[in-house]
């Protein structure tokens, strides 16, 4: 059985040195998976300009996930960000404009450059944008193809979602379909 104190990869051993590793319900198999170079990704929203000083944990764990042996993936959300995560919002975020969105991505594409090693290795990182993807969903397709398993209970279950309502402050339907893209 493996335990905390049995974990083999660098990867787990140092998130659980550092305290930043709470619980997992197969930590055998996560530490195999880790052992094996396992994927693993970070998605960004480009609502800003630049990152801020919070986001330098997360970068930070991709470039230790890379030397580790693990593949890293940063996912730009330049899909996402023209719905608007409402995590933690009281209100609907003001929506950017395509022009915005576009400089922003730009503006934070190299900030990764200085952490990760990208390229075509097994370990080197990969740069996506989500809204390579998602800017070509048809609406109709989209809810016949994902729409038919989510469930809505669990939608109003979320904490973003749940707070909001127990607030009796508004949210609204670009808001609410934020969790499904």
């Amino acid at each position: 059985m493996t335990t905390e104190a049995t974990v083999r990869s660098q990867f787990l051993r140092e998130a659980i040195a550092r305290g930043q590793f709470h619980q997992c319900t197969d930590l055998a198999g996560l530490d195999k998976a880790a052992l094996a170079g396992v994927t693993g990704y970070i998605g960004f929203d480009m609502t800003a300009p630049s990152l801020h000083v919070g986001n330098l944990t997360q970068i930070m764990y991709l470039r230790r996930l890379q030397q580790a042996g693990g593949k890293p993936i940063v996912l730009l959300g330049g899909g996402t960000t023209r719905v608007g995560d409402p995590s933690g919002k009281e209100e609907m975020r003001q929506l950017l404009s395509e022009e915005q969105i576009v400089k922003n991505t730009n503006s934070i594409r190299g900030t990764f450059e200085k952490f990760l090693k990208f390229g075509n290795g097994p370990s080197d990182a990969i740069l996506v944008d989500n809204s390579e993807w998602l800017l070509k969903l048809n609406y109709l397709d989209f809810l016949r193809t994902v729409g038919r398993h989510m469930s809505v209970n669990r939608m109003l279950s979320m904490d973003s979602v749940k707070l909001r309502l127990e607030r009796e402050q508004p949210m609204s339907f670009i808001e609410f379909n934020y969790m499904i893209l």
